[in-house]
């Protein structure tokens, strides 16, 4: 029984230094590649070495308790640093694009809950071989979806933009 790897098993297996498996690469005339633990006709072995798959951790592991998100880190010595005024000059320049981006989605919002109430008020509808008109309940159900997308969409980036503009004060 052949037994083809996934992309995560073979990164998994090619780090694990104790990993003895020898795996095949082969890519087909669509291009198409397959990695295997049985060799087939046209592929190649993979060759790994194991003390350059190594990872390390050396960072310290933070043994007080507390999350380390916490902590603000120092600024490094050599970086670039922005006198008050010009930082408070950029600041001001951000709330206003936020502000005007703010607007402009307010009232996307009130255009997108324009379309919603007119797209509700319009049933879809069609025409029977007979003369007959009928509802188009699946169509309907997917415009008003859509539309229904479109208005939650504005209100998110209303709330984001509200909470970044919230945050700057």
């Amino acid at each position: 029984m052949k037994k083809t790897l996934s992309i995560a098993t073979l990164v998994v297996v090619a780090f694990s230094s104790s990993a003895s498996a020898e795996i095949y690469k082969r890519v087909d005339a669509d291009g198409r590649i397959t990695y295997s633990n049985i060799k087939t006709k046209g592929a190649t072995r993979l060759e790994f070495d194991p003390d350059a798959n190594t990872i390390v951790n050396d960072r310290p592991k933070n043994t007080s308790g507390s999350s380390s998100s916490n902590k603000r880190t120092a600024t490094p010595e050599g970086f670039p640093k922005v006198d008050k005024q010009t930082q408070n000059q950029r600041d001001g320049k951000r709330q206003e694009i936020l502000q005007s981006e703010l607007d402009s989605e307010k009232a996307a919002l009130e255009e997108a809950k324009k379309a919603y109430a007119e797209g509700e008020a319009k049933p879809e509808v069609y025409k029977t071989a007979n003369g007959a008109t009928m509802r188009n309940v699946p169509k309907f159900q997917e415009k008003m979806k859509s539309l229904q997308d479109d208005v939650d969409s504005h209100e998110n980036n209303i709330k984001l933009l509200q909470k970044e503009l919230d945050n700057l004060h």
